[in-house]
């Protein structure tokens, strides 16, 4: 089932949310085609109604095939087909739905038609949750006689190898059940935190550089550490962190719950940790998580540079956590329309051949994109693609900085990585793991940057974009890569037993921001409470050093791209037509990265430390 969206990096997520008192316009203030064409799903609620009650009437017929998918290569074939068009046609309604809910958030009609749909993905799981135990409960060795028998079953072998894979982990079909049914309670811990962090974090007041009261927010703090006004950003940042501060204890309590759920699950589903377990559906070997934070950890000397370097240009004793966004560079930022972001994008892709802009021009040219900020649309940025023959779908809130121009790269990236994926491969293959999807998206960001980098009209211009480079490293790369080993530091002392109080959280949180920063960097105490701010910590399973290795394989393949040209983009399109059709590490050492070894990593630092030269040089 594809239900997966790809949201911007870190880097950029974590960019300036512009606040002015400008009027934010409604939907039909804009230009149809700077919006969603959602009739390319359904032409009207009506349709999708009806497709609702065909596949609700889909699900419950589905239960004759119970007792009967090992009987027969027939058998199997027809099952495996009806499973998959069921989730198939699902994913369709789920996509029109979420896409509509998100055009205006306070429109409560949508919102119930999001929240049915979600309701008739349980549902469907339920009722279909027979069907892996069963298939199951039969050696493997029939199943490839069933395959020998049917030439049709050939489509579905590695489909079927990966099943098995997870035979020691999957249990009785009453259990799979259970644990169906069980998922809105397992998530009940992560709707708690987002009550508490959207709508009941106790934010106060602090005072502009004119002496106004400012009403913190989360938009606000984000915005506050590019600020270059030094008093401003710590007064934020103080803030912000005494709101979390008096609530730490309930987020510990939350956070531990949610790791101890992760332990029980794993430890039923006979995985040795919770980490394996996280790792083990997508085929990532532990050893590819060990390696990224060993190889990390050996290389803090670039960052601690990095730290050195802003510590002096800043004219600092010490930088504190609140410094390490602001530019060093303060100009005035220059202003993009879409238009103008949009042929920078084109330039900058052109590297990656005829084919791949063709896709390019498809997502530009009808309707794919929702481009501007309107009244109660979702914020942010994200790719959504489905695998149930319509296009994958990309949402902006254009601001025209040049970070939205990155954002529109990276999400170009993953819409084109849906599209030639969905293209190229049956439905049971046209997802992909979030493992390969952040490389996709980032390697436009890296042509994206050499590109300007190439067009650069002076030193200025370009010693801002090596600061942007290195910024983002700092928040993609390094800074995942030491939440990931602050996850399974903690996973690890959790399963030994104990419980991980929110002062032992934050003292462990701190310690490790003291040792991937270095001596340049006085670690306040208010960052030892941010663990508590990070929801893909909190509240996603093992999820954010994948943002570290795909930093580190797209760093690897936008260099290929560029210096071997055509042989390189050709393994890069297989890498991005491959779905799930083979291992994330396979797909990704076609394409000519292994991120088992140390190598991408340590290319990732090469270049650092080339910018840094650079940057240097130019200051």
């Amino acid at each position: 089932m594809r239900l997966k969206i790809y949201l911007t990096s870190l880097f950029l997520m974590f960019g300036i949310t512009m606040l002015t008192a400008k009027d934010v316009p409604t939907r039909d203030q804009i230009d149809d085609k700077y919006k969603w064409n959602l009739s390319d799903l359904y032409e009207s609620k009506a349709d999708f109604e009806k497709d609702f009650k065909d596949v609700t009437d889909l699900s419950n017929k589905f239960k004759k095939h119970e007792g009967k998918i090992t009987k027969s290569a027939d058998n199997l074939l027809t099952g495996l087909q009806e499973y998959n068009e069921l989730w198939r046609r699902f994913a369709r309604l789920y996509m029109y739905a979420s896409l509509l809910a998100d055009t205006d958030v306070s429109n409560g009609e949508n919102q119930i038609l999001s929240d049915r749909t979600k309701k008739l993905a349980s549902d469907i799981s339920a009722k279909t949750s027979f069907f892996s135990p069963e298939l199951l409960s039969v050696d493997y060795s029939a199943v490839k006689k069933f395959i020998t028998k049917n030439p049709k079953l050939e489509t579905y072998r590695y489909y079927l190898e990966q099943m098995f894979r997870m035979k020691l982990h999957t249990l009785s079909a009453e259990a799979e059940n259970v644990i169906a049914k069980m998922g809105p309670v397992i998530s009940i811990p992560n709707k708690v935190y987002g009550v508490i962090n959207d709508s009941e974090l106790p934010l106060g007041k602090v005072k502009d550089r004119f002496g106004e009261d400012i009403q913190l927010s989360h938009g606000r703090y984000r915005a506050a550490l590019y600020s270059t006004d030094r008093q401003y950003r710590k007064d934020v940042y103080k803030g912000i962190y005494k709101a979390y501060g008096d609530l730490i204890n309930t987020y510990a309590a939350l956070f531990n719950g949610r790791v101890a759920t992760r332990i029980a699950l794993a430890d039923i589903r006979k995985f040795k940790s919770p980490l394996e377990a996280a790792l083990y559906e997508n085929n990532i070997p532990v050893a590819v998580y060990d390696n990224l934070i060993k190889s990390v950890q050996n290389n803090v000397g670039t960052l601690h540079r990095w730290a050195e370097i802003k510590r002096k240009a800043l004219k600092l004793d010490k930088i504190h956590p609140y410094d390490t966004y602001v530019t060093l560079f303060p100009t005035a930022p220059k202003q993009y329309t879409y238009e103008e972001g949009v042929e920078i994008l084109k330039k900058a892709l052109a590297p990656l051949g005829k084919e791949y802009m063709e896709a390019v021009e498809m997502a530009l040219n009808n309707r794919w994109i929702d481009v501007y900020e309107t009244k109660a649309k979702r914020s942010g940025a994200y790719s959504n693609g489905c695998g149930c023959g319509v296009h994958p779908w990309i949402l902006l809130n254009w601001g025209g900085t040049l970070d939205d121009v990155f954002v529109l790269a990276h999400e170009m990236g993953h819409n084109i990585h849906s599209y030639f994926t969905e293209k190229t491969q049956p439905f049971h293959y046209s997802d992909y793991s979030i493992f390969v999807a952040e490389v996709a998206s980032t390697t436009n960001e890296a042509l994206l940057l050499d590109y300007l980098l190439k067009n650069a009209k002076n030193n200025e211009e370009k010693r801002a974009l090596y600061e942007t480079f290195l910024t983002n490293a700092q928040a993609t790369f390094f800074r995942q890569a030491r939440f990931a080993e602050f996850e399974k530091v903690i996973h690890e002392r959790a399963q030994e037993g104990e419980y991980l109080s929110a002062e032992e959280l934050s003292k462990l949180f701190a310690e490790r921001y003291q040792f991937y920063w270095g001596e340049d960097m006085e670690t306040d105490e208010e960052e030892g409470l941010s663990w508590a701010r990070i929801h893909h910590i909190t509240q996603y399973n093992f999820y954010v050093y994948q943002y570290s290795t795909g930093f580190a394989a797209a760093q690897a393949l936008s260099e290929q791209i560029i210096t071997e040209g055509e042989p390189a983009i050709k393994r890069y399109l297989d890498f991005l037509s491959a779905g799930n059709s083979d291992t994330p590490i396979n797909v990704l050492k076609k394409a000519g990265v292994d991120m088992s070894k140390p190598e991408p990593i340590n290319k990732t630092i090469e270049k650092m430390n080339r910018y840094l030269d650079e940057i240097e040089k130019l200051m």
